[in-house]
């Protein structure tokens, strides 16, 4: 009877839903674990495109899911990297969809110093490898700088131990850009501050610093771990003005020392390494002064020296000047009797070729004869020609008026046009009963062609017999003929 009492209790107990038990899973383990701290190592670090963060919490035996929500990431001192030992605070939750349970983080810190010194060892091999550490890319820190920038707290002894030594040794213009030099938003800001430095422009308002200090006072590790940051770092390597980096004291080394210009062991070192002492250098410039003072004196000693030496080897100038004188006297009575003699012979020349010229004006004359001569002939036969060409001009006018068409007309004959003007030669040309135009020599008659073998009688007309006559000659002995 017992065991069908039981079989039947077992048939009668309530049933949960997958959802219904996941519910009250889900509540149990958030409200008996709703405040965890974990030490474990960081394994299969994720950023969706949600911006949420999704890793995976291990040690030597278990494995823990982890999920750091976009709003919280905010407030992680560090990121999540590969193998890196932390410590997180957060819940735990589950997740229905896969049946499993997480951790919701809210802080992470890294566990211990050791896994720091772990992180920072690789990333600076990383960075090495890149070759941000290389020392041919460093600058040359400028020796006399008119402006420095200083990267660190506004408030504190660095600064005001920056800005003492920089007064005692030289005055120069400061730009202090105030950032926070530890906790989570110092990487950002101090990487703000190089930046900006290096974005002002040569000639704008603000003068753009010659020479970065980029300086904060000693502290461990974790105090120091913003100047480790990745991006603090490639900020101060591609920033195109001279980097001193003073971070710490002399034994404390951050990443950024690697990849400045020039490292200070403290930022009172880097203010002496950044400018000179004023007194030091003025005491060097009058040294300069006196050894150029002195090196001026000598070299003018010796310059007299090598003179006076000349001088003693060079003859009197009077007595120099006094015989170029007697030798220009010599020289110019010779070039005088020379002249003379010269002139004498080409005067003697001259008058025997004077002898021999003809005077000018018989020579005119003779020309004014030969061109009167010329004259004469050349009027004679220029009436001689043009005699002659009005001749064959009058003989060539009589011969164009004999065979002119007026001449013809006068002649007996008469010249028949068509309509147009046109002269008919041919009985071909000439149409029946066309109009055409009979020019005589003393005027024109018009008329029209009867057909051809036609009479040309009116109906009242009789045809008469002419008379014979004796013949005669059909053009008279005084007549031209036309053909």
């Amino acid at each position: 009877m017992e065991e069908g009492e039981q079989q039947n209790n077992g048939d009668n107990a309530p049933y949960l839903t997958i959802s219904e038990l996941s519910r009250a899973v889900k509540t149990a383990v958030e409200t008996a674990f709703d405040f965890v701290r974990v030490r474990a190592e960081v394994s299969r670090p994720n950023k969706a495109p949600s911006g949420h963060l999704y890793f995976t919490l291990k040690d030597d035996r278990s494995t823990l899911a982890a999920v750091c929500w976009k709003t919280m990431r905010a407030n992680l001192a560090i990121q999540p990297e590969e193998g890196l030992e932390v410590i997180v605070t957060g819940r735990l939750t589950t997740f229905a969809g896969q049946s499993k349970y997480q951790i919701v983080v809210s802080q992470m810190e890294v566990a211990g110093e050791g896994a720091l010194l772990k992180q920072l060892e690789d990333r600076r091999r990383m960075l090495a490898g890149e070759g941000l550490f290389d020392a041919d890319r460093k600058k040359k820190i400028p020796k006399m700088p008119a402006v420095i920038g200083v990267v660190t707290s506004p408030t504190g002894a660095v600064i005001r131990d920056i800005l003492h030594r920089l007064h005692d040794r030289f005055g120069v213009h400061v730009l202090v850009w105030g950032t926070l030099v530890q906790g989570r938003d110092a990487a950002a800001q101090i990487t703000a501050a190089i930046r900006g430095f290096d974005a002002i422009p040569d000639e704008g308002s603000l003068p753009r610093p010659d020479v970065l200090i980029v300086a904060r006072g000693g502290g461990a590790l974790e105090d120091l771990w913003a100047f480790n940051e990745e991006i603090v770092v490639r900020a101060v390597a591609e920033c195109r003005i001279p980097v001193i980096s003073a971070i710490g004291h002399e034994t404390d080394t951050t990443l950024i020392d690697h990849v400045a210009d020039l490292r200070a062991p403290t930022p009172t070192a880097a203010a002496e390494l950044a400018v000179p002492v004023k007194t030091d250098l003025t005491a060097y410039l009058g040294e300069i002064n006196a050894r150029l003072l002195r090196s001026c004196s000598q070299k003018l000693e010796s310059a007299g020296q090598r003179i006076a030496i000349a001088v003693r080897g060079l003859a009197d100038p009077d007595d120099m000047i006094q015989r170029h004188a007697q030798t220009l006297d010599y020289a110019l009575g010779g070039l005088f009797r020379g002249l003379d003699q010269w002139l004498s012979v080409r005067t003697v020349r001259l008058s025997r070729l004077a002898g021999r010229l003809n005077p000018p004006e018989t020579k005119i004359a003779k020309a004014q004869g030969r061109l009167l001569q010329l004259d004469q002939r050349f009027d004679q036969q220029l009436v001689t020609g043009l005699t002659e060409r009005q001749q064959k001009l009058d003989n060539l006018v009589k011969l164009l008026d004999a065979n002119s068409f007026e001449r013809v007309l006068d002649r007996g004959f008469a010249l028949i046009t068509n309509y147009h003007g046109v002269p008919i030669k041919r009985a071909a040309a000439a149409p029946s009963n066309a109009a055409v135009t009979i020019r005589f020599v003393d005027g024109e008659r018009g008329a029209v062609l009867a057909p051809p073998h036609a009479a040309n009688l009116t109906s009242t007309e009789t045809l008469k017999p002419r008379a014979k006559k004796s013949p005669k000659k059909i053009f008279d002995d005084d007549q031209d003929q036309l053909f």
